[in-house]
């Protein structure tokens, strides 16, 4: 890899949830950024300084169901321009879309445009999990977004949180245990013109308990499920009376046993949406409250 300044390593795995694995791994081994590729079968392109690759593939090839793929040198001008192909505007609905600064939206959008760049622990929403949410989000009752106070859970760029501020939430605070994350919160609110509206907050959402003021209308969490579970009854606590939690970043099997946890926390699936993945599992979201809330209209079963 001799005079080469970058480098690309595809990386392939047995399920969705290895290849989020992965990109956490790659990151804290020293990757600059990477690409979701679409199956079959799924996989990421980790890019790379090529003095680094050693590191991130010895990282990799330890995790359980990671297989490597071939190692490709980059020449400067390719690299630049490499991670920008594919991220392109995602609409949302006519009322919402997300876009990198580099992509204009498309013509004659008339709704909500918001702009997250894409950075190290996150991306620009284009992820099923993260997709999936924002179309939940779109799909709220007005009443329960009007005015509305949200928590964005394990925020990544905030992109949920931001969403829910331009369809009509009044105020949103926003926590991650990594610093990048809310850094770019942070970032993405000022750019998208809500600096005053969205705090973000580095922490556990134990430590938020403390600070966090009052309870909200809308909880939002994109987690795997293995980071979402010993969270669940603290966001019960902190979701208002008639108020709604929106999770995401969950696989199909993953049900089961979650809503098991949910019911005895008082909580019931209100609605839900899935996307399919090649590898035959599918990821999900669950929109979830009280069931009074059903009868009192507040959301429609889907």
């Amino acid at each position: 890899m001799s005079g080469a300044l970058h480098a690309r390593i595809e990386v392939h795995a047995e399920r969705p949830e290895q290849l989020e694995r992965a990109a956490a791994e790659a990151f804290e081994a020293g990757a600059l950024g990477l690409e979701e590729r679409d199956g079959p079968p799924a996989a990421l392109c980790v890019y790379v300084l090529a003095d680094a690759a050693a590191a991130v593939c010895a990282a990799l090839g330890a995790l359980p169901g990671i297989r490597l793929g071939e190692v490709e040198a980059l020449p400067e001008r390719a690299w630049s321009e490499a991670w920008k192909e594919g991220l392109e505007p995602i609409v949302i609905s006519e009322r919402l879309l997300v876009r990198p600064s580099f992509r204009a939206a498309p013509a004659g959008f008339r709704g909500a445009e918001l702009v997250i760049e894409p950075g190290q622990a996150f991306g620009t929403g284009g992820h099923a999990s993260t997709r999936l949410a924002l179309e939940a989000i779109d799909a709220l009752p007005p009443a329960l977004l009007a005015g509305a106070r949200v928590l964005d859970v394990g925020c990544g760029s905030g992109v949920l949180a931001l969403a829910a501020l331009a369809l009509g939430a009044e105020r949103a605070l926003a926590c991650d245990i990594d610093p990048l994350a809310t850094a770019a919160t942070r970032r993405a609110a000022r750019e998208n013109g809500f600096p005053r509206r969205l705090v973000a907050f580095t922490g556990s959402l134990a430590a938020l308990g403390a600070r966090a003021d009052g309870v909200f209308e809308l909880v939002v969490a994109n987690l795997l499920r293995r980071e979402l579970e010993p969270l669940l009854a603290a966001i019960a606590r902190l979701r208002a009376p008639g108020g709604a939690v929106l999770l995401s970043g969950l696989l199909a099997s993953d049900l089961p046993p979650l809503e098991a946890c949910l019911v005895g926390l008082g909580l019931r699936t209100l609605a839900s949406r899935e996307a399919a993945e090649p590898s035959g599992d599918a990821w999900l979201s669950l929109l979830v409250g009280d069931p009074r809330a059903l009868s009192q209209g507040l959301v429609s079963k889907r």
